[in-house]
C-alpha cells in the first residue's frame, strides 16, 4: 500500500473525479439528530478460544448522503466488559482494505491487560463488502489460482497479458457491483463507524487501529473529534500518499527488508548453508525464482507465487525460520515440497482472499486518483524495479484494475485535526508496509498526538504482540488516556526497543515444532491476501497484521 500523490501530479495523470470535502473539525457540530437505531441484538458466537464472544448486525445506508435509502449489513463481534468501571466500546480494526475484523474483538480483549479489556466492550467489525457483511464482494473468484503469468514482463507479450488480466478483473467488478462500488471507499467506513456507535447507545468510541486501520481512524476523527474519546493508531499509512505514492513506497520498502532477511540467512549459514555473503545469497534466492518460472514447484509455485510466499516476511520476522528452511531445501537438495508447503501456509488465495482483494481493489481505486495511462503504470514499475526488483511489479499488477477502474476516484480527505483528543502513535522505525515517514507524518498532522517509536522494529503491527514496552504505552493510555511527551520538545515523545530477531530454526527442529503446536498454528500463519479472519473461529494477530491483510498496498497495506 504505497500511494503516490506527488508521482501522479507529476505525470499530470490523475483522474479527473469527484472531490471529497470533509466538513472544517468539528464535523458534528449543527448535524441534524439521527433518528435512533434499534438496539442490537446480542447472540453467542463463542469459540474455544474467545469463549465470551457475541455476534451481532447492524444495518447502514448504502449512500450516507441518502439515509433514507438502500441499507446495506455490517457483522459485529464483541467481548463485553466485565468491571464495574466501563469506559465505553473499543473498536478494532486490523487494516486492509478488506481484512475481517470479527476476529479482533476476541484476540484484542483477551491480549490486553486483564483490568484494562475489562472496562471495555471490545467490538469487532467487517467493513462494508467484507466477509459476513452484507453484500460481500467477490469480483472474480479465482484471480489467484496458480500458476500465474510472471510477475516481472518478459516483453510486450508479457506485459500485454498482465495488462488484461488486470482489465478483465476491473471489468467483472463494473458488471456484478456496478450499484455498489461506488460506495465502497474509505469515507463510507468511517461513517459507518458512527452507525456503530450510535447502535452501541455511545455517545463517544475508543479506537484501536492498524495498518489501513490507522486512515479509517484518522478519516472518522476528522468527520467527528468530538466523538472520539481515545484513539491509538499502530503502524500507521501516510496520508500524504493514498494511494499510489504509498505503493511505491512500499516497494523500496519491503525490497529492503527482503535484503535484510537475505542478510539473517546469511549470518546463519551454519544451519541454512546458502553462504556467508547476503548478496550472493540474494542473488541465490534470484536464481531460484528464475528456476520455478521454467518449472513451477509442485505444479503451483511459479515467480509470482514465490513472491507471494515470501512476502509475508516483510510484515513478520518470525516466519523468516521457516521461509528459510523452504529456501535452503529447494537450493541444496533440489527439495520443492517444502516451498510448496510454505506457499500453501503463507502465500495461497483463498475465498476470504477473494473477497478481501475486491473490497481492497474496491477502497483504494476509489479513494484516490490513479494514473489511466498505462504508460506512466510502466515506466514507474521499469524505473522502480531497477533498484528494488524484489516485488515492484508483483504489486503493481495487484493494484493495476485501478488503471481501469469502472468508477471515478474521490480526492482523498484533509486528515489534519486540531481538535481530536490527544492521540497515540505507535511506529516502528523499520516497517515495510507503512514505513516511517507515515508515523511522523500523521504525528503531525494530530495536534497533541504522541509518538510512541519502536527503534530499530522490523515488524508491521508493533502493540499486542510480545514488545512490553510498546504494550504498556498502549494499556496506560486505554486506561487513563494519559500519552508520553518528549521532554525535550522533540518529535518522538517515546522510544521503545525492538524486539530481537528470531533464532534459526534447523528444518527437523521445525517440523517437530509444528507437529507440536498443530492447527492452531497453521491458522494463525497466513499471507497478505488470504489473511481476512474468517472470524469467529480464528483471530488475527497483531503480530502479523500484515499478513492479515492483502500484500498489495497497504496490501501492501492488502
Amino acid at each position: 500500500m504505497t500511494p503516490r500523490a506527488g508521482m501522479l501530479i507529476a505525470a499530470g495523470a490523475l483522474v479527473a473525479g469527484t472531490v471529497t470535502v470533509l466538513p472544517a473539525a468539528p464535523a458534528s457540530a449543527g448535524e441534524p439528530t439521527p433518528r435512533p437505531l434499534p438496539p442490537l441484538t446480542w447472540t453467542d458466537c463463542a469459540t474455544k478460544a474467545y469463549p465470551k464472544l457475541q455476534c451481532a448486525t447492524v444495518r447502514t445506508p448504502l449512500n450516507h448522503d441518502d439515509p433514507a435509502g438502500r441499507t446495506v449489513t455490517l457483522a459485529l463481534t464483541r467481548v463485553q466488559h466485565t468491571a464495574k468501571t466501563f469506559q465505553g466500546p473499543l473498536l478494532v480494526n486490523p487494516g486492509g482494505p478488506g481484512g475481517s475484523g470479527r476476529g479482533m474483538a476476541g484476540y484484542v480483549a483477551a491480549t490486553l491487560p486483564p483490568k484494562v479489556a475489562a472496562e471495555y466492550d471490545v467490538i469487532g467489525f467487517d467493513p462494508r463488502g467484507v466477509g459476513r457483511s452484507e453484500p460481500a464482494l467477490d469480483c472474480k473468484p479465482g484471480q489467484f489460482k496458480p500458476v500465474r503469468p510472471d510477475s516481472v514482463p518478459r516483453g510486450a507479450e508479457g506485459e500485454r497479458v498482465g495488462v488484461e488480466r488486470a482489465q478483465a478483473f476491473a471489468r467483472a467488478c463494473g458488471e456484478k457491483y456496478a450499484d455498489v462500488l461506488p460506495y465502497i471507499d474509505t469515507v463510507s467506513t468511517a461513517r459507518d463507524l458512527d452507525v456503530i456507535r450510535r447502535a452501541l447507545g455511545a455517545p463517544k468510541i475508543n479506537y484501536l487501529g492498524y495498518s489501513y486501520g490507522t486512515y479509517l481512524g484518522a478519516v472518522y476523527a476528522r468527520l467527528h473529534p468530538d466523538r472520539v474519546r481515545r484513539m491509538a493508531l499502530d503502524s500507521v499509512v501516510n496520508p500524504h500518499g493514498v494511494w499510489y505514492e504509498d505503493n511505491i513506497a512500499q516497494d523500496y520498502a519491503f525490497d529492503a527488508r527482503h535484503k535484510d532477511f537475505m542478510a539473517w540467512v546469511a549470518r546463519h549459514d551454519s544451519v541454512y548453508k546458502l553462504g556467508t555473503d547476503p548478496a550472493a545469497v540474494e542473488a541465490a534466492w534470484y536464481r531460484m525464482r528464475d528456476r520455478l518460472r521454467e518449472t513451477p514447484a509442485g505444479g503451483k509455485v511459479g515467480p509470482g507465487e514465490l513472491e507471494d510466499t515470501f512476502l509475508p516476511g516483510g510484515y513478520y520476522n518470525g516466519y523468516w525460520p521457516r521461509l528459510a528452511s523452504a529456501f535452503a531445501a529447494y537450493v541444496n537438495d533440489g527439495n520443492a515440497v517444502p516451498l510448496t508447503e510454505a506457499y500453501e501456509r503463507y502465500g495461497e488465495a483463498d475465498a476470504a482472499a477473494d473477497n478481501g482483494y475486491s473490497v481492497y481493489t474496491a477502497v483504494q481505486c476509489r479513494d484516490a486518483g490513479w494514473p489511466r495511462d498505462w504508460n506512466v503504470w510502466r515506466k514507474d514499475s521499469w524505473d522502480v524495479h531497477a533498484k528494488a526488483p524484489f516485488s515492484t511489479w508483483n504489486n503493481a499488477w495487484y493494484n493495476a484494475p485501478c488503471a481501469f477502474w469502472p468508477v471515478d476516484s474521490l480526492t482523498p480527505p484533509d486528515v489534519s485535526n486540531d481538535q481530536v483528543p490527544p492521540v497515540l502513535v505507535l511506529q516502528a522505525t523499520d516497517d515495510a508496509a507503512t514505513p516511517y515517514e507515515g508515523g511522523v507524518a500523521l504525528h503531525r498532522l494530530l495536534r497533541g498526538s504522541s509518538l510512541v517509536v519502536e527503534e530499530g522494529g522490523e515488524n508491521h503491527g508493533v502493540t499486542l504482540s510480545g514488545n512490553d514496552c510498546l504494550d504498556e504505552h498502549l494499556a496506560t493510555y486505554l486506561a487513563t488516556g494519559k500519552v508520553p511527551r518528549a521532554k525535550d520538545d522533540g518529535e518522538v515523545d517515546a522510544v521503545c526497543a525492538s524486539r530481537p530477531e528470531p533464532e534459526p530454526v534447523a528444518p527437523l527442529e521445525e517440523k517437530q515444532s509444528e507437529k507440536e503446536t498443530g492447527k492452531q498454528t497453521r491458522e494463525r500463519a497466513g499471507t497478505p491476501a488470504s489473511r481476512s479472519v474468517t472470524v469467529p473461529a480464528s483471530a488475527t494477530t497483531p503480530a502479523e497484521p500484515a499478513a492479515a491483510v492483502l500484500h498489495g498496498l497497504l496490501g501492501q497495506v492488502r
